[in-house]
């Protein structure tokens, strides 16, 4: 399929949504939110074809599956994303000239982005209403996983739009095709900017094929390590709600490193895990803490590849280290740079921690599973950004602006 009529029609779209009161786009995602919750039972019907060609035990079903408890969350971030300051036409700073120049510098949107992610579906509403109320035109680009469910939601976002006298082209979503990818990437002069959501094969696959920009969202290689001053009853809860609040999110913990001196402890730091049959590849001195104080059935002996994987299921692997700067160097080397962590009430290791460790979100005695932009108070979020330019972390409105340069004169010219 040519994708170009609608890359025009969206670049035009994004001239019409820049003119928009930000009351009347409020309004918008107010009724977005009642229609949400109105088609439940459409959703989850268009969402059961789904999953059914998907295998229960692939690590993507849970997060393709639409619920009523979900689609009401989804509403309620939707309500949240309209009671949010919109970022567009902030003025970031303002200064005069001795020339009697007046510069300001003021916050737009981007114009055009596209999305590319997999069996997400709650994705196409968080994308739309933080694109929208930022001032974004969206195409969305989902996986061929997650169709049928996608286009019912794209269906109830475009009649909202309809009934709001709108223009339907504010979103678009392309077919799964892999063509059609590869046209969105190459969208220049249409498509002002593209975010992958999705796993290091999606990330890698867009980064290498991309002609325009791309934010990198999404894969998480998450550790935590527990330091020899660690709090061992501060350490259980936090190892067991960061791996098992929900595995397949991007904020899961995948590793656990854990000082030497505090190896007696690691059984009773994982006792919870072995309830959720969390399958453990432990190194050898963490296999021998573990062998008889873990079920044997999900405790296996670590492999190069069991470090550094970003597993997205009941799996984890443990690393024992010598010393702290032992654990710093292990993070270092497999860290995806999305999330990391420390248990320790030593304050000189935790400041050094959150100095040293180079990651989007820095945790001390806290789990990785708060890295979300709701819970940072950003409401829905558009992804979790992991490199460093433009936007690092949970990317919500502000992020999703950009800004220029508008300057006043009365005549000046320059000699």
């Amino acid at each position: 399929m040519d994708c170009t009529p609608i890359f025009k029609s969206a670049l035009k779209a994004s001239r019409e949504l820049a003119s928009l009161e930000v009351d009347s786009i409020n309004r918008a995602l107010l009724l977005l939110a009642d229609e949400a919750e109105e088609n439940i039972p459409y959703i989850i019907s268009e969402n059961e074809k789904d999953l059914l060609l998907m295998d229960k035990t692939d690590p993507r079903y849970d997060r393709l599956q639409l619920t009523s408890a979900r689609i009401i969350n989804i509403a309620s971030d939707i309500r949240n994303v309209a009671g949010l300051l919109s970022p567009a036409g902030r003025i970031l700073s303002e200064y005069s000239k001795s020339n009697g120049l007046i510069i300001k510098r003021e916050s737009v949107p981007f114009g055009v982005i596209g999305i590319i992610y997999e069996a997400r579906p709650n994705v196409t509403f968080d994308v739309f209403s933080l694109c929208f109320k930022s001032g974004n035109v969206c195409i969305l680009k989902g996986g061929s996983d997650a169709d049928n469910s996608n286009k019912a939601i794209t269906g109830i976002i475009k009649n909202v739009l309809h009934k709001c006298g709108m223009n339907e082209n504010f979103i678009s979503l392309l077919p799964p095709g892999r063509d059609e990818t590869i046209q969105l990437l190459n969208a220049r002069g249409y498509v002002d900017l593209v975010i992958p959501r999705g796993s290091s094969g999606l990330i890698e696959y867009v980064r290498g094929n991309a002609s325009i920009p791309v934010i990198e969202t999404g894969a998480g290689i998450c550790h935590t390590y527990f330091d020899e001053s660690g709090d061992r009853e501060k350490g259980r809860k936090i190892v067991f709600n960061a791996k098992t609040r929900r595995v397949s999110v991007c904020n899961a913990l995948d590793c656990l490193v854990i000082h030497e001196k505090r190896l007696e402890d690691l059984s009773y730091i994982v006792e919870q895990c072995a309830g959720a049959e969390v399958i453990i590849y432990a190194d050898e001195k963490a296999f021998k803490a573990l062998t008889g104080n873990y079920p044997g059935k999900l405790l296996l002996k670590a492999t190069p590849d069991s470090f550094g994987t970003e597993f997205l299921s009941y799996k984890m692997s443990v690393k024992t280290v010598s010393s702290f700067d032992d654990a710093l160097d292990h993070i270092a080397e497999y860290s995806s740079k999305h999330s990391e962590a420390i248990i320790s009430e030593d304050p000189v290791k935790l400041k050094t921690f959150c100095r040293m460790v180079d990651a989007a979100a820095v945790y001390t005695n806290v789990s990785t599973a708060f890295t979300d932009g709701a819970e940072f108070g950003l409401g829905a979020e558009i992804g979790i950004s992991t490199q460093k330019l433009h936007a690092r972390g949970p990317m919500a409105l502000e992020e999703l602006n950009t800004y220029k340069w508008i300057i006043k004169g009365e005549g000046q010219t320059r000699s």
